[in-house]
């Protein structure tokens, strides 16, 4: 049966058609971008620098950011200028460590799995980091670079996580200012993928969920 793909014009993140590459030109590119990782960690945060080269020129860099909002980036450029580049600002001591990659070389997929830690402690000495899943699926484009990925993460958790870091005064500078346009308007990047409810909407919505979670109906 021919393979079906969700359409949805407001949100062009549709991965390419699947190809098939050899299993070990993939397991070496899955190499070489988990060497860029470690690299661009190791080098205080240069990711455009040991990155940047592991996307074709065409390239998409998409994430969601919640049920109306999602980042993307088309072009290694604005990938670069973007991705790798204003939206890492301020994250320079994280770390995102990968602990599993699937390879499918039938589609020339690959998913990785990992976390995001920052770089502080909690009193007792525990690692704040955003708990739940996070990972990339990426599309490979033969040549040893990537035409297409999508990041995925448990926002609840992300909020979470940055909440407990501005309550511990423990986040950046940057990463402040940048929360703090975010509250005036979107970010660089950053596209509604439908209009706005309106305020009685939202009202309603809340009265609802208020009234199921008191009354049970």
């Amino acid at each position: 049966m021919p393979e079906k793909q969700f359409k949805d014009k407001r949100c062009p993140s549709i991965a390419p058609p699947p190809q098939a590459f050899p299993r070990a030109e993939l397991e070496e590119m899955v190499e070489r971008w988990l060497r860029a990782n470690v690299d661009a960690e190791a080098s205080g945060g240069d990711w455009t620098g040991h990155l940047g080269p592991l996307y074709t020129e065409d390239a998409i860099y998409e994430w969601n950011i919640g049920p109306n909002e999602q980042f993307v980036s088309r072009g290694r450029k604005e990938i670069c200028d973007l991705a790798l580049g204003y939206q890492m600002k301020g994250f320079e001591d994280w770390e995102y460590p990968y602990h599993d990659v699937i390879i499918d070389e039938k589609r020339g997929s690959v998913v990785g799995f990992w976390r995001q830690v920052s770089p502080h402690k909690r009193a007792d000495g525990s690692q704040i980091y955003i708990e739940g899943i996070g990972g990339s699926w990426f599309q490979y484009a033969g040549n040893y670079q990537w035409s297409w990925q999508r990041d995925f993460f448990d926002f609840g958790n992300a909020k979470e996580c940055f909440f407990e870091l501005a309550g511990a005064g423990k986040l950046n500078p940057v990463v402040k200012r940048k929360i703090h346009e975010k509250a005036k308007k979107l970010l660089p990047g950053h596209v509604r993928l439908r209009p706005e409810p309106t305020p009685a909407q939202k009202i309603r919505n809340f009265t609802a969920m208020v009234k199921i979670a008191l009354l049970g109906r």
